[in-house]
């Protein structure tokens, strides 16, 4: 194992976000955080505060960050591919939900931070990120618009489920799992209907429309 002393500061962040998101509960996002997390691991505390120096932001986007990584560690591209779709897509919140399980304080500080407006790109930026790694783990290879509004909507979904998980005080979360699958179950029918739209419109001429308007048929 590398120590963290070796590390470079890229490398360094999401090694130490998830203790400091631990610390974050008592102490917020913030560079006390960042100081105690450093302690207990052995990291000089400039070459710590130098890996955040850009502040809350960025101790955020690491956590999310070694989250992201722990569930590409967790699934392989080939067990999924097994699953349907939408099972893909449920296990794969499901895990990032339960990865930071018992950190609701810390998350609702971290979704404080991230709704306050100079950091409303910021936040889309990671947002979109974190679906984008969902998307390819669960298989993606679309390079057109879909490519694009899959992301935006498992973006939301992720964003709105986290939101009721949360504060979500029912037995396993069962609220904020009923709630995960009612979104799903919503995107797959839009997808249906939009398929079908797609198709018909594939179908449609027209040429043979306008005819029909000119000539109706007896």
């Amino acid at each position: 194992m590398v120590a963290a002393s070796d590390l470079t500061l890229d490398e360094l962040r999401p090694v130490l976000a998830p203790d400091i998101a631990r610390a974050a509960i008592f102490d917020g996002w913030s560079r006390k955080a960042v100081d105690s997390t450093a302690e207990r691991a052995g990291v000089d505390l400039d070459v710590a505060r130098l890996a955040f120096g850009e502040g809350p932001m960025q101790m955020i986007g690491a956590w999310v960050t070694s989250v992201d990584g722990a569930m590409e560690q967790e699934f392989s591209a080939e067990a999924l591919s097994l699953m349907p779709i939408r099972e893909r897509i449920r296990i794969l919140v499901l895990f990032r939900l339960e990865a930071v399980a018992g950190l609701e304080e810390a998350v609702r500080r971290a979704l404080a931070i991230q709704a306050m407006p100079q950091n409303a790109l910021a936040s889309l930026k990671l947002g979109w990120s974190s679906a984008d790694a969902k998307w390819r783990l669960a298989g993606d290879t679309a390079t057109d618009y879909n490519h694009y509004s899959k992301r935006a909507i498992l973006a939301g979904i992720y964003a709105a489920t986290l939101a009721v998980w949360v504060d979500d005080a029912s037995e396993s979360k069962r609220n904020t799992r009923e709630f995960l699958d009612r979104r799903i179950e919503g995107v797959m029918k839009f997808e249906k209907a939009k398929a079908r739209l797609l198709r018909d419109r594939e179908g449609f001429s027209i040429t043979r429309f306008l005819g029909r308007l000119r000539y109706p048929p007896r």
